[in-house]
């Protein structure tokens, strides 16, 4: 405060010097102008009044010094302004400024120990993505191995069911003896030769019996035989209808978890993101809070 009052002291002081050195120089030139003019009025009347010039000489330095002056004082105001003005600010800026180092150490240590727990916790998402990413690929491997095993069975039961209607057909027709010479019935020959579910041991042997037979040797009844393809087929349906289920239900539950896994891979990644950004800049800011010290 001290020193704004005395700059300002000093800077009146100066201004006043400056505006009356100025007058005293004008006062000496329009005398010695004056003293000169005497001279040259005896030496020459007929030439123009010198008192004349020195007067509008004097006019317009006047004007000269008027106008320098009024520049130095609005360059003198706006000093002043500044030197009142600019002090609080800059009391302001320092206090702030020692503020702010002072906490410096805490929020350093601070900054730190949530560096290490971000990169901890980056190191973890990590982990669990990968992990996520596996279950994703090693299901994908066990719905495909599922998929083929239940396009493999399904083919077989459909044919094998295809072969029972046709047998069932041919019988109800009377016409069974060449149903025995068609495909059909070789396909019901390979199925009762590598087992059928759901019929008894009896019934295998009979329909066997009836494949092989002619119909001149052939035994067993027609009735019979048509009894059990008609029950053996029942039965080829229903299992086929539960692996159908069945399939349905897998491909319900490898949806279901591709959509939960892939949906947690997304959560990860954008999480990994995210601390990784805030890694780097809680780095540079550390950087920049120990320079500050």
């Amino acid at each position: 405060g001290s020193s704004i009052a005395g700059s300002t002291t000093h800077g009146a002081a100066y201004y006043q010097r400056s505006i009356m050195m100025r007058i005293a120089v004008l006062s000496a030139a329009a005398f010695m102008l004056c003293g000169n003019s005497l001279k040259v009025e005896q030496k020459a009347m007929a030439a123009i009044n010198p008192i004349r010039k020195v007067v509008t000489l004097l006019q317009k330095m006047q004007k000269q010094v008027e106008k320098e002056g009024a520049k130095e004082k609005e360059l003198y105001d706006k000093f002043m302004c500044y030197c009142k003005n600019g002090a609080s600010d800059l009391g302001s800026s320092i206090s702030a400024a020692e503020d702010k180092i002072s906490g410096l150490p805490s929020e350093i240590t601070g900054a730190e120990a949530k560096l290490v727990q971000l990169k901890e916790d980056t190191k973890k998402a990590t982990v669990e993505r990968t992990a996520a990413k596996n279950e994703i690929a090693k299901a994908k491997a066990m719905r495909a191995k599922e998929a083929a095993a239940f396009a493999s069975q399904k083919a077989e039961d459909d044919s094998n069911l295809a072969a029972a209607k046709k047998a069932i057909a041919a019988l109800e027709k009377g016409v069974s003896s060449g149903f025995l010479q068609t495909k059909a019935a070789a396909t019901l020959r390979s199925f009762i030769s590598d087992g059928m579910p759901h019929v008894v041991e009896a019934d295998r042997e009979a329909l066997a019996s009836f494949l092989s037979s002619t119909q001149d040797t052939r035994q067993v009844h027609d009735l019979e035989i048509l009894g059990i393809l008609k029950q053996m087929a029942d039965s080829m349906a229903a299992d086929l209808a539960e692996i159908n289920a069945a399939e349905e239900a897998a491909i319900k539950t490898y949806d279901e978890l591709m959509a939960a896994k892939k949906a947690e891979v997304e959560a990860l990644t954008a999480s990994l993101e995210s601390k990784i950004k805030r890694i780097g800049e809680l780095g540079v800011a550390i950087v920049e809070m120990k320079e500050d010290l």
